[in-house]
């Protein structure tokens, strides 16, 4: 027997016109906000397929845009996002353009941080307030942001992915989900692990001292984490 939420029946409490062009849009810049977890000052947006050709008409562009500063789907001050933005002098521009590949409902978020740093996350709304990141700078991935989820950074070396599962199952973690790729052998490599549960305190700390780990991200969207 199946079972269904309220979200799944009535659909996500958001506003705007569209689960899919706002509340998924809203949640797309929000999952990236974190994904990204550096004060910036200007973001692009590459908007793709019915994004591109929809996103004034059904508000997307405003619901990215308050995505990126923080606001939940529901937030009245999505209205106003292009304002909000201005008061804290976060510059935002769109761009139609095509995203080989990917979902109808798509987008590229650009950060331009203030450590001179730039992210560039890709994700797609799929319809009911439910999206997809689909790529982070160079590493494609995919994860929902509905579960808290460890993003980590390393070098393609023998060892890391054992060491990891060691941690978790010691830690009684169970893994939701998981998923490893790199850009080449012996380069940059990333794993993506979505988890039934939060981390329990101090996990963060042991996985940061595996060796050849580089960097590590903590995503808990629900509590508004992000990063270590």
């Amino acid at each position: 027997m199946s079972q269904y939420s309220f979200s799944d029946i009535l659909g996500p409490i958001m506003i705007g016109p569209s689960s899919s062009h706002t509340a998924g849009a809203a949640k797309l810049g929000l999952v990236a906000k974190y994904i990204n977890h550096k004060t910036f000052s200007k973001v692009e947006f590459l908007l793709h397929g019915s994004f591109a050709s929809t996103y004034k008409g059904h508000g997307t562009d405003k619901a990215l845009i308050g995505g990126i500063l923080g606001f939940e789907p529901y937030d009245v001050r999505l209205r106003d996002a292009y304002e909000h933005a201005k008061a804290r002098n976060i510059e935002v521009s769109f761009m139609e353009t095509e995203l080989e590949g990917m979902h109808e409902n798509s987008v590229g978020m650009i950060f331009y941080n203030d450590n001179g740093s730039i992210n560039k996350i890709y994700g797609s709304s799929l319809g009911g307030g439910e999206i997809v990141i689909k790529r982070i700078n160079d590493f494609v991935v995919s994860f929902k942001g509905d579960l808290p989820t460890v993003i980590i950074r390393h070098q393609d070396k023998k060892g890391v992915l054992s060491v990891l599962t060691t941690i978790f199952a010691t830690r009684n973690i169970n893994i939701a989900t998981m998923e490893v790729s790199r850009t080449s052998k012996n380069k940059e490599a990333s794993i993506i692990i979505e988890l039934d549960d939060p981390l329990n305190e101090g996990v963060l700390e042991l996985i940061e001292n595996i060796p050849h780990v580089e960097s590590v991200k903590y995503i808990e969207v629900d509590k508004g984490v992000g990063d270590v």
